[in-house]
């Protein structure tokens, strides 16, 4: 039949769903938020689903060509999900473009802190995490704790060659406390 094809999705569009859910299940990690004390409210998890989204988006610019198109790919996933989540919880459509709007703005203005940061190391990243995760303060401990986390999950993803993932290949490591 002509019209089935159609209705198929590119499959660019199915790898950044892939990895769009990988990103937002290491975002859900426990260890985030009971070892390192993110807030474990919306705020707080779309936090951490930035900064794994940014890592991911960092990996993948030293890619190929290939692997820099599927990174907008991937960005326009996360709206486009940020969008039908809004959606699903009976946002009306009217100020549903406005909150996707705002989100965006905290996305790239976290990506446009942490891309800065993560160059300095520990102390670039723990002045950003702090400013962005904890705003209302946070023990010294927590804060270290995330440093680590962020650059132990950027070395592991270090490893992986930005054509897997943008094939939909994205395994974070794991990372313990």
């Amino acid at each position: 039949m002509i019209l089935a094809g159609l209705f198929r999705r590119k499959s660019g569009e199915d790898h950044a769903g892939a990895v769009y859910t990988a990103i937002v299940s290491a975002a859900r990690r426990p260890v985030l938020y009971e070892a390192y004390k993110v807030a474990d409210t919306l705020e707080g998890r779309f936090d951490m689903v930035i900064l794994h989204a940014y890592l991911v988006l960092d990996r993948l610019k030293t890619g190929d060509l290939a692997a820099q198109t599927f990174a907008q790919e991937l960005a326009d996933r996360i709206f486009l999900e940020m969008d039908r989540n809004f959606r699903e919880m009976g946002v009306g459509d009217l100020s549903v473009g406005k909150r996707v709007r705002k989100l965006a703005e905290i996305f790239y203005g976290r990506i446009g802190a942490y891309a800065p940061a993560i160059l300095e190391g520990e102390i670039g990243l723990a002045e950003a995490f702090r400013r962005n995760v904890y705003p209302d303060g946070v023990e010294p401990a927590a804060l270290q704790g995330l440093v680590q986390y962020a650059l132990a999950v950027r070395k592991g993803l270090a490893g992986l060659d930005p054509a897997q993932i943008a094939q939909g290949q994205l395994r974070y490591p794991e990372v313990s406390p």
